[in-house]
């Protein structure tokens, strides 16, 4: 057994695709998701994994451990909670929220 968690990426933007070529050297990502479907399976087609376009759905994956978190940043405290509460772990691109209450 690998220590190395299974990742999921959210949002195959600017950022995303930073994070999913660095989470893919890692040999730790397995899916990519963005509401974008063509650009989630893109990407998912370049490192060889799946890719889906429901966040929900990639949370429900037994095989997932963490999620990494690259949507725009008004999406990231509803991700992470979501993330946290589906005992994920998280990790959130900056900002982590968009104001001090949901930090």
């Amino acid at each position: 057994m690998s220590n190395v968690p299974a990742v999921g990426v959210v949002g195959c933007g600017y950022w995303g695709k930073n994070l999913i070529r660095n989470f893919s050297e890692l040999g730790s990502l397995r899916v990519v998701c963005d509401v974008d479907s063509d650009r989630a399976r893109a990407l998912a087609t370049k490192y060889d994994v799946d890719f889906c376009t429901s966040f929900d759905e990639m949370l429900r994956r037994s095989d997932i451990q963490a999620v990494v978190i690259a949507a725009p940043a008004a999406e990231h405290f509803v991700l992470a909670k979501k993330a946290m509460l589906a005992e994920k772990d998280a990790f959130v691109e900056k900002p982590l929220a968009l104001n001090v209450e949901e930090g």
